[in-house]
């Protein structure tokens, strides 16, 4: 006897998710070929690299001569494409690794231009458009340009090819996801027409994008059609969950230096930085970055999928194209917003017995809701939502080590925010 982990859901909601699942399992398949191409390259580099138990022995101190921290580095330049990379548990975060990145290729009079309209919150703070913070580019003589996406989320090429030509733009950034946007996140398709314009636009400035949420959630990285750099974190999709802390930084050889100059010191650059006992994590993470990202995405289009049977308003939806692993959900109002995200909270390994409220959160503007009952703080590469609380009411869901964990946290998180009073 088969017994059915629904068996204690509504009639009604365990009929709905019998239709979704017979309706997605064609998309699934589709990711789990993605997966496999992805994961047979990633193997590839390890057995190119001979990846074997000496790389994992970590360093101390300065970290000098670390084989094992330079191999994943390399490792993780072939995989991206690109000369080289920096891969370090010294960023705090990815929005550290975009700020080191962004401060080693721009000086003061430079102008940093978003193709892609006003970034989202932290990096505003970077930037010093909120908050006002010290350190930021703006009191360091950096100027900010941006051309605002089109009413449909799109480019807008005609006013961009005008904006673009100001001689002090010299790093031209595209963010992949969407942040706390209302727009889509571009898919690779969008990033390879936006890097193609970039270059025939003006082909002096260097392109930096923000990749985070979207390594291994298609078969191809904006690296290989032309940016200059790429940044992602470590307890995101390059992770798999395992990785504790840090992000990356992969692009051309020179861009890499610099951004280990500013990390570091100038002379040491990325020579220095010990690896402490991070390594195995590091390469555990990536050889299971494909898999687990293919978990993410799957969980996302269930999401999607039994969200519009339950007639919310999803973006992306089930069967539109992935390029990262958020999925959205419009809530209208404050309460099933807050009721949804608190379910998510209570279906998680981690905290289950904690409800998550508003409150104001460092480098926000508004009130923020977020579950997260995850194994590293912060990981989004596990199931966690969070959004702000502001109309529409959006909630911003993300992540999954495991398709049936995301299963059964969202199919409970829409019995308690829809069948029970």
């Amino acid at each position: 006897m088969v017994l059915s982990w629904k068996e204690n859901l509504p009639q009604e909601l365990s009929e709905k998710i019998d239709k979704v699942d017979k309706m997605i399992a064609p998309r699934l398949e589709e990711i789990d070929e993605q997966v496999l191409y992805n994961q047979q390259r990633v193997l590839d580099l390890f057995r190119k690299y001979h990846v074997g138990e000496e790389d994992l022995v970590p360093s101390t101190g300065y970290g000098y001569d670390d084989a094992g921290r330079d191999k994943i580095e390399k490792i993780y330049a072939d995989y991206f494409k690109t000369d080289d990379a920096l891969v370090r548990s010294q960023f705090s975060s990815a929005t550290h690794a975009i700020t080191v990145g962004l401060f080693s290729m721009l000086r003061p009079g430079d102008t940093l231009y978003y193709l892609t309209g006003t970034p989202y919150d932290t990096i505003q703070e970077v930037i010093g458009l909120a908050g006002n913070k010290p350190g930021n580019m703006k009191e360091w003589g950096i100027n900010f340009a941006t051309t605002e996406l089109l009413d449909n989320g799109e480019v807008d090429y005609e006013k961009a090819r005008k904006d673009i030509m100001d001689k002090n733009i010299k790093v031209v950034a595209i963010q992949r996801s969407l942040g706390y946007a209302v727009r889509a996140s571009f898919t690779m398709e969008k990033i390879k027409k936006m890097l193609k314009f970039v270059k025939e636009v003006r082909p002096d400035v260097k392109i930096f994008v923000d990749n985070c949420y979207g390594e291994f959630s298609e078969t191809e990285e904006p690296t290989f059609y032309g940016a200059d750099m790429i940044v992602g974190s470590l307890f995101k999709n390059a992770g798999a969950g395992i990785v504790k802390g840090g992000a990356f930084l992969a692009g051309k050889k020179d861009l890499i230096e610099g951004a280990g100059a500013r990390l570091n010191v100038p002379g040491a650059g990325k020579e220095e930085g010990p690896t402490w006992g991070y390594l195995r994590d590091f390469y555990q993470g990536f050889f299971m970055a494909a898999h687990t990202t293919g978990e993410a995405l799957k969980g996302m289009i269930f999401t999607a999928a039994l969200c519009e049977e339950m007639g919310m308003d999803t973006a992306p939806k089930w069967n539109d194209p992935r390029t990262d692993i958020v999925q959205t959900v419009t809530f209208g109002k404050p309460d099933p917003m807050v009721k949804f995200c608190a379910a998510i909270q209570h279906y998680s390994p981690m905290n289950s017995f904690v409800d998550p409220i508003p409150y104001h959160q460092e480098g926000y503007e508004d009130d923020v809701i977020m579950a997260s009952g995850s194994f590293t703080e912060g990981s989004t590469i596990e199931l966690s939502s969070d959004g702000p609380m502001r109309p529409p009411y959006r909630l911003y869901i993300q992540g999954g080590l495991s398709y049936a964990h995301v299963k059964i946290a969202i199919a409970h998180a829409v019995e308690e925010t829809f069948y029970k009073k």
